[in-house]
């Protein structure tokens, strides 16, 4: 992901709202959104590339979305999938599932939040590794440090209070909201996504550009009571919708 706004415990009926766009070179390969065969209680994309996914969630009670952090240099070959982070810890099972027992510094730099069970966390590995529990609010993630996000990551976390405040119950409109093209300066001391120089000094939620832009839209809805959706709705490299997924899940009690 590229852009992200997390409400926790913020909504009278939602226990979680997360809203974002993956933003990638359209050429990468990647499957739509779906619930895997293995293991059958993670639900995500999948990067046909490297395995992992972008942001997923799982039945027993696990959440994750990642997203690039720019400001780094040119992300190395070598290390470990970010995807690969994502899938582990999803799965509960892998080199990377427990993440009190990875090594951050294995990955390009990344920011990441995870929830597990009733807690929710923030992780970044630049410049160095550190996390941090969430409050109930809203939080959101971008290409920026996360205690420097860019300028549109602040518009989305508005957007995402404004539905709060409508006390709105459907999480479909936050799939239009993901269309925004307003376009903000990035931080003035920011430098644009390192992964392509195709995204513009000026940049929006929503990124149209045959080349690298935004893939996909998605939205996650979990209620105090367990029962969660997720949605995902695709992008052509002109920026048309190509097709939507939605599928419900039970976290918990």
């Amino acid at each position: 992901m590229c852009i992200v706004a997390f409400a926790w415990k913020a909504h009278p009926r939602w226990k979680l709202i997360a809203i974002g766009n993956r933003d990638e070179i359209h050429s990468r390969p990647a499957d739509a959104l779906s619930r895997w065969g293995d293991p059958s209680h993670l639900l995500a994309g999948r990067d046909i590339k490297a395995g992992g996914t972008w942001l997923g969630v799982s039945e027993q009670g696990r959440l994750a979305v990642v997203t690039n952090l720019s400001g780094h240099g040119t992300p190395d070959a070598e290390p470990a999938s970010r995807g690969d982070l994502l899938k582990d810890f999803l799965s509960d099972d892998g080199r990377y599932s427990s993440l009190n027992a990875t090594d951050f510094s294995d990955f390009n730099p990344f920011n990441l939040i995870t929830v597990a069970g009733n807690k929710a966390l923030i992780h970044s590995n630049r410049p160095h590794a550190r996390s941090h529990i969430l409050a109930p609010g809203i939080h959101g993630l971008s290409n920026g440090p996360i205690d420097k996000p860019w300028r549109k990551s602040g518009y989305l976390n508005s957007t995402l209070a404004a539905w709060i405040e409508n006390e709105s119950s459907n999480p479909g409109i936050l799939l239009e909201n993901l269309r925004d093209q307003t376009t903000f300066p990035l931080a003035p001391d920011a430098e644009p996504n390192s992964v392509s120089s195709l995204e513009p000094q000026n940049s929006a939620v929503f990124i149209r550009n045959p080349v690298y832009g935004t893939r996909c839209s998605t939205v996650v809805a979990i209620d105090h009571q367990g029962a969660g959706m997720i949605t995902e709705r695709r992008y052509a490299p002109s920026g048309k919708s190509t097709g939507d997924t939605r599928l419900s899940f039970t976290w918990p009690g």
